[in-house]
């Protein structure tokens, strides 16, 4: 079921995209449009000159602006921050883990972990994507706040987190 989302998360990355001076808007749309809705599957991606590359490129650009939006509004400790890491694989699925690093003790704990075909990960429409964006952005806010608000004791062992495949 797909459910509407309350923020554009296209412009939204479009946004972080352009403010990290990545590339320029015209480019940012053009970017974002040709890698989340054209057909199945999206050969752009594989046939760049390092696909590896191309597809750690693009998902920290999907991933990095919805989980700094998260880390945002969950109001983890200011000595702690959020990082997205990637496994690519180009003939199977890609795992991304999101990690919560605290700054004085380097202890890290698993947020999200995702399943990701790069050459599958499009989009029929805009809804659909930004229902995608919500869903990943709600589990790391959760996550980061559920962690915030319960650390652990200073060497206890850290929760498993849950699985969220895509739901592409």
């Amino acid at each position: 079921m797909i459910t509407q989302s309350a923020r554009n998360w296209i412009s939204y990355l479009a946004d972080a995209l352009i403010d990290a001076r990545t590339m320029p808007s015209w480019e940012a749309a053009d970017y974002l449009t040709h890698n989340l809705f054209d057909a199945s599957p999206n050969t752009k991606l594989l046939e760049a000159k390092e696909p590896h590359e191309a597809v750690a490129q693009f998902l920290q650009r999907i991933y990095g602006p919805i989980v700094e939006a998260a880390a945002r509004e969950a109001v983890t400790e200011q000595s702690s921050r959020v990082r997205v890491f990637t496994d690519i694989s180009l003939t199977s699925e890609t795992t991304v883990l999101i990690v919560s690093i605290s700054e004085p003790t380097e202890a890290s704990e698993l947020v999200l972990i995702d399943w990701v075909r790069a050459w599958d990960f499009v989009f029929p429409n805009a809804e659909a994507f930004n229902a995608w964006a919500e869903t990943r952005y709600q589990q790391v806010r959760v996550a980061l706040s559920r962690e915030a608000s319960h650390p652990p004791a200073p060497g206890a062992p850290r929760r498993a987190p849950s699985r969220w495949p895509v739901g592409v």
